[in-house]
C-alpha cells in the first residue's frame, strides 16, 4: 500500500446517531495507527470542527468500544458549517494540527457538508454511511439498520404478549419519515397483521379488511406497523381514524421513539462497521477523496460523494406479496 503523505487524520460522527458508529471509530482509529498515521477524534461534528473540540485517539482510547451503542465522540448538527466562514475556520483548525484527511460517519447531510469543504479546500474527505433509515444512494446497507430492526423487533414482541392478554390492536409506529425498510422488515419478522409504509399507500385497505373480518368477528388481537412517515399519519391519526368507525374496538398506540437509535449494535453492525472503517483508512493512505465507502453484494465498494443522496429505495414487491400471503386466512 503506498502512502500519499498521510501522516494525521481525523474521524467525526455527524446527523443522528446509529448503532454501529463507535464499532467505525474503532476501525478508523485502528486501521490509522497500525499505519503509523495519528489520530484525532473530533467531537460534536462539524460543530467540534469549527470550535476546535478535537481529542487525540490512541488505543487504549477505543478500548471495549466496540459494543457500545451511540457515539464516543457525540454528534450535533451545525448551521455554521453551511457557511463559507465556518469552513474556513473549520479549515484553520484542521491546518493547526496538520490534519492530512478526514473520516466522516453519518448521513447524506454530512456528505454534503464534506464534499463543498473539500471542493474549497485542501483535505480529503471520505464518509461512512450511519443510519438507521438505510436510505442513502450508492450502498445497499448503512451502519445500523439490523441494530434498529432487531430493536423494534424485540419491542414488538414484549408488546404482543400484553395485546393477547387483553384483546387488544396495537398500532406501532416505527421511525421512517420518508422510508418504510424498517416497519416493513421488522413487520414481517415479528408477525405484524397490517404493515403501513409510504411507499405502498394501498395497504391500508389491507388494515380495514383486518379489521371488518378479523377484530370485528372477535379476532381477540393483532400488531399493526405504520412507519412515521406514513401519508395519511402515523399511528396516533390512523388508530383515532379506527376507533372513531369501531368504537367497540379496543385499540392502543405505541411510538417506539428513539429508543431504535440505541442499544449494543448487532454483529452485523459491528462487522460492517469495521469493514468500512478500515476502507476508509486504506482509501486516504492512497490518494482517494471525496468518497462514500458502501456495501454492494457483499463487497465493499467507493462511491463519488456527488452520487449520494438520501434515496427512496425501492421496496421489493416480494416482501409485500410475502407479507400478504403470510397474513391473509
Amino acid at each position: 500500500m503506498q502512502k500519499k503523505g498521510i501522516k494525521c487524520i481525523a474521524v467525526l460522527t455527524s446527523g443522528g446517531d446509529a448503532p454501529g458508529m463507535n464499532a467505525a471509530i474503532r476501525a478508523v482509529t485502528r486501521a490509522a495507527l497500525t499505519n503509523n498515521v495519528k489520530v484525532f477524534g473530533i467531537n460534536y461534528g462539524f460543530q467540534g470542527m469549527i470550535e476546535n473540540d478535537f481529542s487525540e485517539l490512541n488505543y487504549e482510547d477505543i478500548g471495549g468500544i466496540i459494543s457500545l451503542g451511540g457515539t464516543i465522540l457525540k454528534t450535533a448538527r451545525c448551521k455554521k458549517f453551511t457557511t463559507y466562514e465556518g469552513r474556513e475556520k473549520a479549515y484553520k483548525n484542521l491546518k493547526e494540527r496538520n490534519i492530512d484527511g478526514v473520516v466522516v460517519i453519518g448521513g447524506d447531510g454530512s456528505f454534503k457538508g464534506a464534499a463543498q469543504f473539500s471542493s474549497e479546500f485542501d483535505i480529503p474527505f471520505i464518509g461512512i454511511p450511519g443510519t438507521i433509515d438505510n436510505d442513502i444512494t450508492g450502498t445497499e446497507y448503512t451502519i445500523g439498520f439490523d441494530t434498529a430492526i432487531n430493536t423494534v423487533v424485540e419491542a414488538v414482541d414484549k408488546i404482543k404478549d400484553t395485546a393477547r392478554s387483553h384483546g387488544r390492536i396495537f398500532f406501532v409506529e416505527s421511525m421512517g419519515r420518508e422510508a418504510g425498510l424498517l416497519a416493513l422488515g421488522s413487520g414481517i419478522a415479528c408477525g405484524a397483521e397490517v404493515i403501513l409504509i409510504p411507499e405502498v399507500p394501498e395497504q391500508e385497505k389491507e388494515l380495514d379488511r383486518f379489521i371488518n373480518k378479523d377484530i370485528v368477528n372477535k379476532k381477540s388481537s393483532g400488531i399493526i406497523m405504520v412507519a412515521e412517515g406514513y401519508k395519511t399519519g402515523g399511528a396516533l391519526k390512523i388508530a383515532e381514524r379506527v376507533k372513531a368507525q369501531h368504537p367497540d374496538i379496543e385499540a392502543r398506540v405505541t411510538i417506539l421513539g428513539h429508543i431504535q437509535r440505541g442499544g449494543n449494535p448487532t454483529a452485523q453492525d459491528r462487522i460492517t462497521a469495521t469493514r468500512m472503517g478500515v476502507a476508509a483508512i486504506n482509501g486516504l493512505l492512497v490518494g482517494k477523496k471525496n468518497i462514500m465507502i458502501g456495501l454492494k453484494n457483499q463487497n465493499i465498494v467507493e462511491i463519488s460523494f456527488s452520487l449520494v443522496k438520501k434515496a427512496f429505495r425501492p421496496i421489493n414487491k416480494e416482501f409485500i406479496d410475502l407479507q400478504e400471503v403470510i397474513t391473509r386466512h
